[in-house]
């Protein structure tokens, strides 16, 4: 499976000179748990909610003086959107990461979650219970097949190798006759 295939699409972004409450605003409108940080078209970061409780509110800093460039956390770690899913979840594991912005053809596309792997995984688990009974009701059925016509085929194999037998018995005596 893809990251494009899991991802959320939706992905919010804001400029890094704006304030805290810009954010907050964009939190509010979007219902979203982070915030990709742009400068211009470039990704310089990514502000999440817990940053701004840390390293705003924590500090009795201004939210409405305070820009976003200095609370984010930049140098973020991207996956391209044709990435298998196993790469973005080894990625976001080694690196304790719970949002990683995606990439397609130098543009964010969408952004993966530990929410997005959640959910995922249950569909896995889903499909594996289903391959599962398939293989259970599969052997079943060539078990089945098996008492049934069992008999009748280890007859048939023993007729051909009889008469096998027969006919190499017939081209011997054909040329020790000859």
């Amino acid at each position: 499976m893809l990251v494009e295939e899991v991802m959320t699409k939706n992905v919010v972004k804001i400029d890094c000179n704006k304030s805290v409450i810009d954010a907050c605003n964009e939190y509010s409108k979007h219902k979203v748990g982070s915030l990709v940080v742009m400068e211009k078209d470039i990704i310089v970061g990514i502000v999440t909610e817990r940053d701004m409780i840390e390293k705003v509110i924590a500090n009795k800093k201004d939210p409405s003086k305070t820009k976003i460039k200095e609370i984010m956390t930049p140098n973020i770690k991207t996956i391209h959107a044709l990435a298998p899913l196993e790469k973005a979840s080894k990625i976001m594991r080694e690196g304790h990461i719970k949002k990683l912005p995606v990439i397609l053809n130098n543009e964010i596309v969408g952004i993966i979650t530990e929410t997005d792997l959640s959910q995922t995984i249950e569909a896995f688990s889903e499909a594996v219970d289903e391959l599962t009974r398939f293989y259970a009701d599969s052997r079943e059925n060539v078990e089945r097949m098996m008492d049934k016509w069992g008999d009748i085929l280890v007859s048939l194999r023993n007729y051909k190798q009889l008469t096998e037998s027969k006919e190499l018995e017939a081209i011997e005596e054909d040329q020790i006759s000859a």
